[in-house]
């Protein structure tokens, strides 16, 4: 007996298909993004970016068709929404530590999702959010789509004869992950930054040296709530629907290690052990700063070479 066997390969040459991937691609790298600056540079195990997600998503969806909001007024009032959500999940959270934290905020991600599903006059429950009730009025992504035309015509007229519907969304996505990236990169560099990085490395010894570290870690939870809200955006108008299976919390293990942008392709020979093995310093197992001795500091905090081993000699 023959089974006939159908292979095709076209998904290779369909560019809709990629530009769909690279969306979602750009709108998780969003995410991942977030989550560098709390796991990576706060040191603080957050798993609650879907929740900031949905938060942004279901605030902007509800703002447009329940309160009339413009959709370009909405973004900004939904962000600082998901901020406020982030600053309310820290205040209690954050004097948690370390894995009791991870649990505080997947649990806080899972309520929201919960409460999306339940709430069927606000969020459309497990029907979502797409256009007005009963069609009276306008889809919340309306506004979008007459930026995407527009976006469209710019394309053609550059040679691009046939755009996909989803090209000016990869644009957009991918512009927003490079500027967070270059903003990031920017931070980590600053003098808040360097607090940030001595959070992570030893809170005590922050906390000694006068820093308000509690400060630092709330604000840190806060810039990524609103990237989270960002990446909610993007995620609602790929899909043109906001439903709250589409934001469930997901803990997942990032082999590429903290603090690397890169990931894996970050070394040559894309080593994941290499990635995953524990970095510490033989000679100050409590330094808080990667600095030169006697470097110039802005923000009040000793050069790490001033920095001895608890039990040491102190500052010389």
């Amino acid at each position: 007996m023959i089974l006939p066997l159908g292979l095709t390969l076209n998904f290779f040459t369909d560019t809709g298909f990629w530009i769909g991937v690279g969306v979602l691609a750009g709108i998780y790298a969003l995410v991942a993004l977030g989550l560098q600056l709390n796991v990576g540079y706060t040191g603080m195990t957050n798993f609650g970016a879907a929740g900031f997600m949905a938060v942004g998503a279901y605030a902007m969806a509800i703002l447009v068709l329940k309160a009339g909001f413009s959709f370009w007024l909405s973004l900004p009032v939904a962000m600082l929404i998901a901020i406020g959500f982030g600053l309310l999940v820290g205040l209690p959270s954050l004097r948690l530590r370390a894995d009791y934290f991870a649990i505080a905020t997947i649990a806080l991600a899972e309520t929201v999702r919960i409460i999306a599903q339940n709430a069927d006059s606000l969020t459309g429950g497990n029907q979502g959010l797409f256009c007005a009730e009963g069609g009276a009025g306008a889809c919340y992504n309306d506004a979008w789509t007459n930026l995407s035309t527009t976006i469209e015509g710019w394309l053609q007229s550059l040679g691009w004869t046939n755009p996909e519907s989803l090209a000016p969304l990869l644009i957009v996505v991918w512009l927003f992950v490079v500027g967070a990236t270059l903003g990031l990169r920017f931070i980590q560099k600053s003098p808040w930054g360097r607090v940030l990085r001595a959070i992570r490395e030893d809170e005590d010894a922050a906390e000694a040296l006068g820093k308000h570290t509690f400060a630092y870690k709330l604000q840190s939870l806060a810039i990524a709530a609103a990237i989270g809200a960002f990446a909610g955006f993007f995620l609602a108008l790929d899909l043109a629907t906001v439903h709250p299976l589409d934001y469930e919390p997901v803990a997942r293990q990032l082999l590429g290690g903290a603090r690397r942008r890169g990931g894996l392709l970050d070394h040559p020979r894309g080593d994941a052990v290499h990635r995953l093995r524990p970095r510490r310093h033989p000679d100050r197992s409590t330094a808080v700063l990667h600095r030169r001795p006697g470097a110039d500091r802005a923000d009040g905090l000793p050069a790490a070479g001033d920095v001895r081993q608890a039990g040491g000699d102190g500052p010389r």
